[in-house]
């Protein structure tokens, strides 16, 4: 997951897009160390990590400067698990990267979604988003469905 963050923070960083903070897990803080402005800490709950990145910069970006950020995870997910391809540290990075680029909510392939759907309608718009969210899911739940039937 580290490798996945890294990747959204040198994105967000070419991008001139603020973070504050890089975490490995959620909940409670454990500890951490700053490096210039970024806050890295380890969390409580090994569930997940995220970087805080200003999302009003973030959003006033070109549509191209979002996608990369919100890529920018997957992409290095990609380069690991390429570059180490056939090991078990290869297989879990091409399985985070796949399991990201799916429109699950929160994930990076629903912000890019997100993105998209905005420019195309130059507006946010509650409704399109609220059926992009319910159809990204349901759509999620058949590929993994579709995937386990294959292993079965």
């Amino acid at each position: 997951m580290l490798i996945h963050e890294l990747g959204h923070l040198v994105a967000a960083r070419s991008s001139k897009v603020p973070a504050s903070e890089l975490a490995i897990g959620l909940g409670p803080k454990l500890f951490g160390f700053s490096i210039g402005a970024v806050r890295f800490n380890i969390r409580a709950l090994p569930l997940g990590s995220f970087v805080r990145l200003d999302g009003t910069v973030l959003n006033s970006r070109p549509t191209a400067q979002q996608l990369s950020v919100h890529l920018g995870g997957i992409v290095f997910n990609l380069i690991a698990g390429f570059a180490a391809f056939g090991t078990i540290f290869g297989w879990i990075n091409l399985l985070i990267a796949a399991g990201n680029i799916l429109p699950i909510y929160k994930h990076d392939g629903w912000k890019c979604g997100l993105v998209l759907m905005r420019a195309y309608l130059l507006r946010q718009s509650p409704p399109f988003e609220w059926a992009y969210t319910f159809s990204g899911g349901f759509i999620s739940l058949v590929i993994a469905w579709a995937v386990i039937r294959m292993f079965m």
